[in-house]
């Protein structure tokens, strides 16, 4: 909430009812609507994606996406992958302690 904003201005605010309001504050609701989420992103003057951890530089929002992709493979894949990077760092401290 804002500064000095209470649950039941908010609620309000948003033409939403203090009750589903403290269910979305507390976790109990843990879907809101598109709808929801608009609402509460034009009243706090964020984007939807700031909601989602989204609004993130280029390398960390990479990142993110690399972490997702990697959760759908299975256990032999992430092997694979975590020994490139492995192999990977290897290399970048050998040149590193080179220069």
């Amino acid at each position: 909430m804002r500064a000095g904003e209470s649950l039941q201005e908010l609620a309000d605010a948003l033409g939403m009812s203090k009750a589903h309001m403290w269910d979305l504050e507390t976790g109990k609701s843990k879907n809101p609507s598109a709808e929801v989420l608009k609402k509460l992103s034009d009243h706090f003057k964020v984007s939807v994606a700031w909601w989602f951890g989204e609004e993130l530089g280029d390398d960390e929002q990479q990142l993110r996406i690399m972490f997702r992709d990697l959760q759908e493979l299975d256990e032999p894949d992430r092997e694979l992958i975590q020994a490139l990077i492995d192999k990977r760092k290897s290399q970048k401290e050998k040149k590193d302690g080179a220069d």
